[in-house]
C-alpha cells in the first residue's frame, strides 16, 4: 500500500517471493468477505479507549480496514491517515468522511488538503500497521519499501502497535531485516494476539 524505497540485505529476495505468494492468494480467496466481517468486531475492540487511532485505507485484497475507520469516525474517534501521493518521508492527514478523500497514491484514497508531517503520528496511542504476513510474536512482513518502519519512528513509544492479517497469514516466521519493527497486537478473523514484542500494554491486559 505505500511507495517503495529501495531496499536491500539477504532477507529481500526471500521477502518478494512471499509477498508475491500471499498477494496471489488473497486476490484468489472466496471467503475474504466474510473473514473482514469477522475480523472487524476484534478491531474495534482493540481500537476501544483510544481517542486517536493511526490507520490506512486498504485497497482490495488486502484486509479490509475501510470499515474500520468508518465505524471509530462513527463513533467520535479521530483517525489519521497516511498520505502518500508525491511523499517519499511519512506523511498523514486526519480523516473527515468519504467527501474529504482523494485518489492518491496508486488510487489509493487518502485525505485531502495540505498534509501533516511525519511528526503527527506522535499523537495517536494506536497505530495500525499493514502487513501480508505476521508472527505470534510480533514480527511482519510489509508491503516492501519499509515505509512503516520509518513513520514508526515518529509515534509515541507507548502507543499501540497492531496489524491484522488472514487466518492463514499468522505464520510461526518471517524473515527479517535489521530494521523491521514488530508490532504489539496481531488480530485475525478468530483471534486477537498479544504479542509482548515490545512490552507495551493493551487495555484488554490492564
Amino acid at each position: 500500500m505505500t511507495p517503495r524505497a529501495s531496499q536491500s540485505g539477504p532477507a529481500a529476495s526471500e521477502k518478494e517471493a512471499l509477498r508475491a505468494t500471499v498477494r496471489a492468494a488473497r486476490a484468489a480467496d472466496p471467503r475474504r468477505g466474510a473473514a473482514d466481517a469477522a475480523r472487524l468486531p476484534r478491531l474495534l475492540a482493540a481500537c476501544a479507549g483510544h481517542d486517536a487511532v493511526a490507520c490506512y485505507f486498504s485497497v482490495p485484497p488486502e484486509p479490509d480496514t475501510v470499515a474500520l475507520v468508518d465505524a471509530l469516525d462513527a463513533a467520535g474517534v479521530r483517525v489519521l491517515l497516511p498520505v502518500l501521493k508525491g511523499h517519499r518521508e511519512p506523511a498523514w492527514n486526519w480523516y473527515a468522511g468519504r467527501g474529504s478523500l482523494v485518489h492518491g497514491w496508486r488510487g489509493i484514497p487518502e485525505p485531502g488538503g495540505p498534509p501533516l508531517p511525519s511528526s503527527a503520528l506522535g499523537a495517536c496511542t494506536f497505530v495500525w500497521v499493514s502487513a501480508l504476513l505476521a508472527t505470534p510474536g510480533g514480527h511482519r512482513l510489509g508491503t516492501g519499501g519499509g515505509w512503516y518502519d520509518r513513520a514508526l519512528a515518529h509515534a509515541d513509544p507507548d502507543a499501540v502497535r497492531g496489524t491484522l492479517v488472514g487466518g492463514a497469514e499468522l505464520v510461526d516466521a518471517v524473515p527479517l531485516e535489521p530494521w523491521d519493527l514488530p508490532v504489539d497486537l496481531v488480530v485475525t478473523p478468530s483471534a486477537t494476539i498479544m504479542t509482548g514484542a515490545r512490552g507495551v500494554r493493551t487495555p484488554s491486559e490492564e
